[in-house]
């Protein structure tokens, strides 16, 4: 439970099926290659779920030790901690919201709270909000609002322009995004971007399938 999801939650056997269900885009690919004989050899070195993989590849020299001691490739090993630590993606800054008042962001950074992940614990629940609003001043509305940009920024590839396109589009919860069809969240992004041009990038029908795929592995825990 929390911001991110529990990697310690994932086996190896469930990231198998994960991984053998989930559109990877080509600089993972190498990742489905022997996919299943790949994660058993993993397994064999007592490695039980994906917080204790992160711990085994934490860095380059590790990547290279276990290498030689799996007889798994270095670039497979490198690529695989890449996808993994996805999982826990850097927060968005506060700041960065095109939705949030200069003098709100100037409020929450004079109690230490820049980012999404410094504001969930005060988020979580309906009573630590009406209390976070009264300890700040920060309307009910306004706090609420945060509290939706923090749910997804939890998803992974959802920078701070793009929770506020989903905040806008009426996908405002990580709950609403994970249940969603992609094609009809697809469609309806790109309907509200050709009226109001929000962004320049090209998000495709793919991309929305992969965040609506992560979002379904986060815990819906914020109470609205």
């Amino acid at each position: 439970m929390g911001y991110y999801i529990d990697l310690k939650s994932i086996s190896i056997d469930n990231y198998k099926e994960i991984l053998r269900t989930t559109e990877l885009i080509p600089s993972w690919k190498i990742l489905e290659k022997d996919n299943n004989k790949n994660l058993n050899i993993i397994k064999k070195h007592d490695i039980k779920n994906l917080d204790e993989l992160l711990i085994a590849l934490k860095d380059k020299t590790k990547i290279q030790e276990f290498s030689k001691q799996s007889g798994l490739p270095e670039n497979y090993l490198a690529t695989l901690r890449r996808v993994v630590n996805g999982y826990q993606q850097k927060p968005n800054r506060i700041k960065d919201f095109i939705c949030v008042d200069e003098d709100i962001v100037v409020q929450l950074e004079e109690i230490g709270i820049k980012n999404t992940f410094k504001l969930y614990e005060e988020i979580i629940v309906r009573k630590k909000r009406n209390e976070f609003s009264i300890k700040t001043g920060i309307s009910k509305s306004e706090i609420i609002k945060l509290t939706k940009l923090t749910d997804l920024s939890r998803i992974r590839w959802v920078n701070h322009t793009f929770a506020y396109v989903l905040l806008e589009s009426g996908y405002d919860t990580a709950e609403k995004v994970a249940n969603a069809d992609y094609k009809k969240l697809y469609e309806t992004i790109k309907q509200l971007n050709k009226e109001r041009e929000i962004y320049n990038a090209h998000i495709g029908e793919r991309d929305m399938k992969m965040i609506i795929e992560f979002a379904q592995g986060l815990d819906f825990e914020i109470e609205y």
